[in-house]
């Protein structure tokens, strides 16, 4: 699934880190937002910083995505 993602959003398959543009393009967001995000520490989303770069792991995405996932309106999501 991870394969198909990457293709489908133009990363190489294997590639370790995402830029924020391309993390805000695998989330279907901007690239502000996730700036917002780790301006103000939101969401507790993880990146790393690679000199003036910011790079999201897949991991820490998807693991982002499954925190924010419920079943139905009822549901809390606790961030």
């Amino acid at each position: 699934m991870i394969e198909q993602e990457q293709s489908s959003i133009g990363i190489s398959t294997g590639k370790p880190l995402l830029s924020r543009s391309e993390a805000a393009q695998y989330l279907g967001i901007r690239p502000q937002t996730l700036s917002v995000w780790a301006c103000h520490g939101r969401y507790g989303l993880r990146y790393a910083k690679v000199g003036r770069r910011v790079m999201y792991r897949i991991i820490d995405l998807e693991e982002f995505v499954e925190r924010r996932t419920v079943s139905n309106t009822g549901e809390l999501v606790n961030d």
